[in-house]
């Protein structure tokens, strides 16, 4: 039941995104713009923490 439910789901959100895609280009390309900004940023912080956890944890 739950796998049905994950599948109606993802499919919904493709349908959105395509939807987005095709009604607004350039605002769909902002929100992926957004998105990896904000991976790269997360991305970062993981690093910057790792690097700190190295170092002994010293601030």
């Amino acid at each position: 039941m739950a796998v049905n439910a994950k599948k109606i789901v993802v499919f919904a959100l493709v349908v959105f995104a395509v939807y987005a895609i095709i009604t607004d280009p350039a605002k769909a390309a902002d929100y992926v713009q957004i998105a990896f900004e904000g991976i790269s940023d997360a991305a970062g912080a993981i690093g910057d923490f790792m690097t700190w956890v190295v170092d002994g944890a010293k601030n």
